[in-house]
């Protein structure tokens, strides 16, 4: 508000500006059945009681309510909930399809849950048929990443029925997840809503280019599988780069997601903090490069683009997301005449080629035991697959 001054003069006021809303990553758009609310309209819940006050409380056959509970209990602080259509002239194919238009037009979500498909069905062709839809979504909209669920599946010798579910569904923007969690309340469930906190918690503290895995799952206490570290091998086989991310019972160290891959074949895109990194760098360039939009394709337009991308590569490297101790073993960004030719430009297009070396999570961490006339020494050495 300017004040109203009683002599003429220039005067000075100090004027500081907000500044520009964070890109926050880890924010999950959950989709399900509840008691209550409205129906196809995403709600924002920064705590966990707004949930049942808007979507009333656990349906015996949904999961919805659950899921949100464990994804705030696991370090979650923002989300958004979407209530799916029970019509009856609506098939759950169709239901799913209009609650995924209504999330296109958020820009703060990253990931995507929905753990009511799978319910307590086998692995059936629905159950693909919706999975699939969601990465179709995911793909399409290339912002986002779907943390899927297995199947219910009580006994370990139905691992293949796992592999086969998996074979089905291919996506460099999604994870699938197995097996289901035993909560305090007695009841297995999907644990999408729990993983995705563990997401949360880790894009929080460290950054999505730390692996969302080795994390203890709160509010977890037992699991549907014990799996063996022969099923862990039968679920990741080494011909294969997808994989399926178990949850994993640990003597001493209670339940933790052991996995962290994509259900990509490319193995470019293995690793689920390599793709949440682009994917999240592509979002902030759309964000916050959006205001180059018409104008002049020239030099100090390339220049503008160069300065603004190696800050925020620069801040990529420092928090430790990029590989190297330089900026030029890290990232590179190329923009000038070469990319943008003169056709180029006519077209109204301006085109910048960037790089990114993400760091790689190591699976694998060896322990030498060198046995020598003095006696034994122990060194360690760690292997990224």
């Amino acid at each position: 508000m300017v004040s109203q001054q009683k002599i003429p003069g220039v005067y000075r006021e100090e004027i500081f500006p907000a500044p520009p809303p964070e890109l926050i990553a880890g924010v999950p758009a959950f989709l399900g059945f509840a008691e209550k609310g409205p129906v196809n309209e995403a709600q924002r819940l920064t705590l966990w009681p707004q949930f049942a006050e808007t979507f009333g409380q656990p349906l015996p056959e949904g999961y919805l309510y659950r899921a949100v509970e464990g994804f705030f209990s696991n370090g979650g602080s923002l989300c958004y909930a979407v209530r799916l259509s029970e019509e009856e002239d609506i098939s759950p194919e169709a239901a799913l399809s209009k609650a995924l238009q209504e999330l296109e037009s958020l820009d703060a979500v990253d990931l995507i849950c929905a753990p009511d498909i799978v319910g307590g069905n086998p692995a059936t062709d629905l159950v693909r048929q919706m999975q699939a839809a969601i990465l179709e979504h995911c793909d399409r909209m290339g912002d986002r990443f779907a943390i899927l669920d297995s199947p219910s599946l009580f006994a370990a010798a139905q691992i293949p029925e796992i592999l086969q579910h998996r074979q089905q569904l291919g996506s460099a923007n999604a994870a699938l997840y197995f097996p289901w969690i035993k909560i305090e309340s007695g009841s297995y469930m999907p644990p999408c809503g729990h993983i995705a906190g563990v997401y949360a918690r880790s894009d929080s503290d460290v950054g999505v280019h730390q692996a969302p895995a080795n994390y203890l799952l709160e509010g977890v206490v037992d699991l549907q599988v014990n799996l063996s570290d022969t099923d862990f091998i039968a679920l990741n086989p080494e011909s294969e780069v997808a994989g399926v991310n178990c949850l994993r019972a640990f003597r001493g160290r209670g339940i933790r997601i052991w996995g962290a891959r994509t259900l990509s074949s490319d193995p470019i895109w293995r690793y689920i903090n390599v793709r949440r990194l682009f994917l999240t760098a592509g979002r902030w360039i759309e964000r916050n490069l959006a205001g180059v939009a018409f104008e002049p394709n020239d030099y100090r337009l390339w220049v503008r683009i160069e300065r603004e991308l190696t800050a925020y590569f620069q801040s990529l490297l420092e928090r430790g997301a990029l590989k190297g101790t330089i900026p030029q073993e890290a990232f590179y960004i190329k923009c000038d005449a070469e990319t943008n030719p003169p056709e180029v430009r006519d077209a109204g297009t301006v085109v910048t080629e960037i790089g990114l070396a993400p760091t790689i999570p190591n699976e694998f961490i060896v322990v030498r035991l060198i046995h020598g006339t003095t006696g034994v020494s122990m060194t360690q050495t760690s292997l990224s697959q």
